[in-house]
Formats: structure tokens, C-alpha cells, sequence
């Protein structure tokens, strides 16, 4: 005897103002009786203090109270029975009743090191006293992405592209101690990265290697997560990696000077969401690119904090704002014209 949850899109992705809907599928050798289905939607944020800038006494917290975004339970069916074999009971539950106001409440799906915002649907078959219930836990995800709008046939196609910021990485911007061959000889990378840019596209950009000294064996990009919780009258900020994406590797021989690189890189789904400040935390991004010079040092250290400054490392890290795109704009009278980004939502900052 079991149940679960299927919901009705395979991606589990909704947005706040839309229906979840599913069906409950119980499977059964024989048939029973029950006194009720229930259904529950809970959402929330939950906040952890662990180590690293947290002191002794702030780490004894350990996890925060969690901060509830929505928590509704419903009853899918009464009393009744449930026939032998495979059963389906379709449900449909609204996360937001029409006239409840703004959606700032409703933070996208995020999994981090010390913040999770998370959506669960709960089913549970009440069978009496006398027989445990039957439940199953699925989880969803929510995403902000607003509607669509109409827009007057004659404007013309137009993009905006993400906003982009110009690095330059060279012996006098790094605040560490460097290889002596590498401060004397020096070094010069100079390239263009943006700093806000879409959920659903790449991180892009480009960089040169103008001049080296010493030369270069991996130019990596580390896209970081900067989770912030406060505690009483302190604020804990956490930085970790979330992934890191190699634009250049060379096993025998040195990047060639002048050559223009490409910076692109995927941003994982479930480990970012927009850029969020809220009251009690905060969540924003950090692009780091770390240029790992080829020498004796380096050899002996493979597998090293790519965050912690090393003397045959050179890195530069900008801000990211990640955005959810704002809406999709369909010329008037119009339902066949494919997706046209206009803009991005640079005020929403993680909220509807």
C-alpha cells in the first residue's frame, strides 16, 4: 500500500499566482476505508549560522526559526473508500488568492550552504486510530516570471543586452603576496564580464592576456553565492562556491597573447535565484576570475581553495545581480510570434 504525488508539469516549476495542480496516486492490494485526504502546501525560508565568520556563541544557534512564505492546507476529499489497485485523485490548490495584494512574500526556489528557500506539497490519508496514515512529500518549484504583454505591432525588435563591467588584472591590483618572478616580470589580463544578466542566460564576456612574465596554465571563472542571515544586531556573511567553469585549460604550451578568450557560463538552476535583500537575509552573487600562473608552487597545491589568494594566483571578483526576466511581449492581436526579451526586472530583486 503506497502514495504519491504527481504533479502536472514534469519540471514541478509554478509560478505564485498559478493553480498547483496534480493528481494523488494510490496503489493498493486491497481497498480501505479513510476519514480524510488531506493536502498542504508549505513554503519557507530557512536560515542556518555555521562557522567561518560566525563566532562561537553565534554558531551555538544553529538554525534560525524559519520565516513561513505560505502555508495552506486543504481537504482534497472526506470520508470515504479508496478501491483496490492504482487510484488517481486529482487536486488543485491556489498558492495565492486573487485580492491577497503583492506577491514580495513568494522568494524563488533556492538551495544554498546556510539559506534554502523551499516548497513542499504534503499528502496525507487519514485512515483512524487503529491504521497509520498514509503521506508522501513532493517538492516544486517557484519561479517570479511575470506575464505576458501586449505591445503595439510597429515597435521595433530590440534587446537589451546585460549590463557589462571592464576588469583589468594585473600585478598592482592584487592585495596578496605574488611569485617574485611575477611581481619583477608582471602581468597584464584585461577583459569585459557582466554584472547583471538574466536566470535563463548565460554569464558572458570576454578577456585578453596582454602580456605575462611567467606563463599561464588555467583561467578560471568561479561564479560565487554571498548569503547573508542577521542574528540580534550582527550580520553573518557566508561566502561559498557554487561552480566553476574553466575558460582555458593548457596542458603543454601558454595562452597566446592577444587572442580574445570567451566568458560563458551556465547558470545552475536550483543553486542561484534572484538576487534577493530582504530584512532578515540576503542573498547576492559574485563572479571571481582567477588566473593560475604555471610554476613549481602550483604543483604542489592542485587542489586549493580557488578563494584563498596564493602566490601563483591572480584573480579579480565583480558582483552579479541575477534577474528574473521581466516579461514576454507579443505584438498586439498576436499569439503565434515567438518570445522577445524587452527587458530585464531590475527592481524586483528576487520578488514579484
Amino acid at each position: 500500500m503506497s502514495v504519491e504525488i504527481k504533479l502536472s508539469r514534469s519540471n514541478r516549476i509554478y509560478r505564485p499566482n498559478e493553480p498547483l495542480e496534480g493528481t494523488i496516486v494510490t496503489k493498493s492490494p486491497s481497498s480501505f476505508s479513510h476519514s480524510a485526504i488531506r493536502l498542504t502546501v508549505n513554503g519557507s525560508v530557512t536560515l542556518q549560522i555555521r562557522g567561518g565568520s560566525a563566532g562561537v556563541i553565534e554558531s551555538v544557534y544553529g538554525v534560525l526559526k524559519p520565516i513561513s512564505i505560505v502555508n495552506k492546507s486543504v481537504e482534497v476529499k472526506s470520508s470515504g473508500r479508496i478501491g483496490s489497485g492504482t487510484t488517481e485523485i486529482p487536486f488543485s490548490v491556489i498558492l495565492k488568492n486573487p485580492g491577497d495584494g503583492n506577491l514580495e512574500s513568494f522568494y524563488e526556489t533556492f538551495h544554498g550552504a546556510d539559506i534554502s528557500i523551499q516548497y513542499l506539497v504534503t499528502v496525507e490519508i487519514l485512515r483512524g486510530y487503529l491504521h497509520k496514515s498514509l503521506s508522501a512529500t513532493v517538492e516544486f518549484i517557484i519561479e517570479t516570471a511575470k506575464g505576458i504583454v501586449h505591445i503595439p505591432p510597429n515597435l521595433p525588435d530590440q534587446e537589451i543586452s546585460p549590463e557589462m563591467v571592464l576588469f583589468y588584472i594585473t600585478q598592482d591590483t592584487q592585495r596578496h603576496p605574488l611569485l617574485p618572478e611575477l611581481k619583477s616580470g608582471g602581468f597584464r589580463v584585461t577583459g569585459k564580464i557582466c554584472t547583471q544578466c538574466s536566470l535563463s542566460d548565460p554569464i558572458s564576456g570576454e578577456l585578453t592576456v596582454e602580456a605575462s612574465a611567467v606563463p599561464i596554465l588555467s583561467i578560471d571563472i568561479h561564479l560565487l553565492r554571498v548569503e547573508s542571515t542577521l542574528l540580534g544586531e550582527r550580520i553573518i556573511t557566508e561566502t561559498s562556491l557554487i561552480q566553476t567553469t574553466q575558460a582555458i585549460l593548457i596542458a603543454d604550451g601558454d595562452v597566446c597573447r592577444q587572442m580574445t578568450l570567451p566568458i560563458y557560463v551556465i547558470v545552475p538552476r536550483l543553486l542561484t535565484c534572484p538576487t534577493i535583500y530582504a530584512g532578515p537575509f540576503s542573498i547576492e552573487f559574485k563572479v571571481s576570475i582567477v588566473i593560475t600562473f604555471a610554476s613549481e608552487l602550483s604543483k604542489l597545491h592542485p587542489k586549493s581553495d580557488p578563494r584563498t589568494p596564493r602566490q601563483w594566483l591572480a584573480m579579480e571578483s565583480v558582483p552579479l545581480e541575477l534577474v528574473r526576466m521581466k516579461a514576454l511581449f507579443l505584438p498586439t492581436g498576436s499569439s503565434s510570434v515567438g518570445p522577445r526579451w524587452l527587458s530585464l526586472d531590475k527592481t524586483s530583486k528576487g520578488r514579484v
